[in-house]
């Protein structure tokens, strides 16, 4: 029964990873792999298994409780990312990412390559780094004209978004995933993936500064029309990022899951929003643009543009996982895998390698599966950085490159010659400099 169990699950990623070429999207195969895996386990009453950390075993449980367990731990992922997604949107509603567009002023191509690449890198890290990078894209069509100079810099954000959002908390969903989870914690997190992030973020940067695309100064005029502003944008802008930043603050001083926080900074963020949406009226005049926005709640607006699709993704994905570690499957596999190569670093080497080919979500939450280390164990921060920044290797690796394969239509044989090459020197030399640093300072 394992072995047909396993090829379901197998069935269902590969229509997962094939989305764009079979053409259907990726929640329908992730919740009919779900749905499958836990009737038939239900169905052939077969036995299931809570994994006890502490004494790396497998304790029997009930299939009702095993199942209830899981989907409170998705649902606080899923309830956050809810949270995250409102604040960012409510953001857009008063167009304050336009505000960034400020911060540039250099028209060397060279000055414009690091502009981004740390706007992607510290963008992403509080938002996260889907959304830095369609920002940051929306950004760069303003500003660089010329599609073929244009997607060379899209290639660079997409490696600075991967790296800034793996060493923070709320940055990127798989880290994400773990700090939910227990496995790691704020300042932890921090200390052993800055460095290494950063670095995964500049050498690419600075390897693209000999190549021929970035030399010499683009001949674009800088737009700034006047419609990209808004009364309010820096302020909601502003905000908004110092809400989502709050959160893990928030956490560490009352301990509670970081949704509850999470949720405080939405109400915050809502406030404001609706504060700001009334504070448009004048007696004395009334806009096209004040009529517009006076018909809707800021926040309701917000919320009925949430990807819907993606919270249905990540609950049968999360749960489909889940089943395969209540089986006991993915804990038998980890011993396995650790007999075979007992080098635990090359094993979340290959992890990143395979996050690029393979969606980074269901390789993580197969990891918290297999391992049982304790909380904050430098295992659990190599994986946060290694699925996290791997996935840049391929446009399709991760999620900020499958967005902005389709808003500047990047061939993918084209970022495979250019790009990859730049990615995976990142992905090494962050790697490197990640067991340096625990080797020699942290341990």
């Amino acid at each position: 029964m394992e072995i047909i169990l396993i090829t379901i699950f197998f069935l269902g990623y590969i229509a997962i990873t094939l989305e764009h070429y079979i053409k259907i999207d990726k929640l329908i195969p992730a919740l009919a792999m779900m749905s499958i895996l836990w009737a038939l386990i239900s169905i052939y009453h077969l036995p299931v298994f809570e994994v006890d950390t502490f004494l790396r075993k497998l304790k029997p449980s009930h299939l009702e409780e095993i199942l209830l367990h899981h989907l409170g731990k998705t649902a606080e992922i899923i309830i956050f990312l809810l949270g995250a997604m409102t604040i960012v949107e409510i953001i857009d509603y008063f167009n304050g990412f336009a505000t960034i567009k400020g911060f540039i002023k250099t028209k060397s191509k060279k000055g414009l390559l690091f502009i981004f690449s740390v706007l992607a890198f510290v963008l992403s890290a509080i938002i996260d780094n889907l959304t830095a990078t369609i920002v940051l894209i929306t950004i760069l069509q303003k500003v660089i004209k010329e599609r073929e100079t244009r997607i060379w810099f899209t290639g660079l954000i997409i490696i600075a978004a991967n790296a800034g959002g793996a060493w923070s908390p709320i940055g990127d969903l798989t880290t994400t995933m773990l700090w939910i989870g227990g496995n790691v914690t704020t300042p932890k997190l921090i200390l052993y993936l800055l460095i290494p992030s950063i670095i995964c973020m500049l050498v690419p940067a600075f390897l693209a500064t000999l190549l021929p695309a970035f030399k010499g100064n683009i001949t674009d005029e800088l737009d700034d029309s006047e419609n990209d502003t808004h009364k309010y944008g820096a302020r909601m802008l502003y905000i908004g990022l110092s809400a989502i930043i709050f959160v893990p603050v928030f956490k560490t001083f009352t301990n509670l899951a970081p949704y509850v926080g999470m949720m405080l900074s939405l109400s915050i963020v809502a406030t404001f929003a609706e504060y700001f949406s009334s504070a448009k009226f004048s007696i004395t005049s009334v806009t096209v643009d004040d009529r517009q926005h006076s018909a809707h709640s800021p926040v309701h607006r917000s919320l009925s543009k949430i990807e819907l699709p993606s919270i249905l993704f990540f609950l049968g994905i999360l749960l489909a996982v889940a089943s395969l570690e209540s089986l006991g499957i993915l804990f038998k596999f980890a011993d396995s895998l650790n007999a075979a190569i007992p080098n635990s670093d090359i094993v979340v080497i290959l992890l990143g390698l395979g996050s690029a080919v393979i969606d980074n979500v269901p390789l993580v939450a197969a990891s918290m599966g297999m391992f049982s280390e304790i909380s904050d164990h430098p295992l659990w921060h190599f994986i946060a950085f290694s699925a996290g920044t791997g996935g840049s290797m391929l446009i399709i690796g991760s999620a900020a490159g499958v967005v902005a394969m389709g808003m500047e239509k990047i061939d993918f044989f084209w970022y495979l010659k250019k790009i990859s090459w730049l990615a995976f020197a990142g992905f090494i030399s962050g790697s490197i400099a990640f067991i340096f640093i625990r080797d020699f300072f942290l341990l």
